[in-house]
């Protein structure tokens, strides 16, 4: 049997494009500490941004929480499908598709986020902001 050498850069190809969609990010506390920091988040509520996405989703970018049935929520900020963006097309007051929020890519969960904060402030991520509140800070001095 005689394979084209076609063949073999097109099974490579195939397998790099597979291979950089989709993936999922788990951060550590000092990664996303420096992450925020690269999206220009205020220096003073990255431990609360910490501590809320530590509560929500333990630092990982491809979680998606049901609520009830009623709407779902996506991503590292877990940004709601009710109000910010939408299931399968773009949408929502973020004007993005949800799906676009569970990959390694922040820049846009970083704009939809920082909407969402500009306009609600911590209260949009309620159960988590409460807890937070509640406790003392992640300690990121080390970061």
């Amino acid at each position: 049997m005689v394979q084209s050498p076609h063949l073999g850069l097109l099974f490579l190809a195939v397998t790099l494009v597979h291979s950089s969609e989709g993936h999922a990010k788990v951060f550590t506390r000092c990664q996303l500490s420096r992450e925020l920091l690269r999206y220009n988040f205020p220096r003073a509520l990255i431990p609360t941004w910490v501590c809320l996405i530590e509560h929500m989703i333990s630092r990982t970018t491809e979680k998606i929480t049901n609520h009830n049935n009623s709407y779902s929520s996506y991503g590292l900020f877990q940004i709601n499908n009710k109000d910010w963006c939408k299931k399968g097309r773009k949408g929502g007051n973020c004007n993005m598709k949800c799906e676009d929020l569970l990959n390694e890519d922040l820049a846009d969960d970083v704009r939809c986020a920082k909407r969402v904060y500009d306009r609600i402030g911590f209260k949009a991520w309620p159960s988590s902001y409460s807890y937070c509140k509640q406790k003392n800070l992640p300690d990121i001095s080390r970061c």
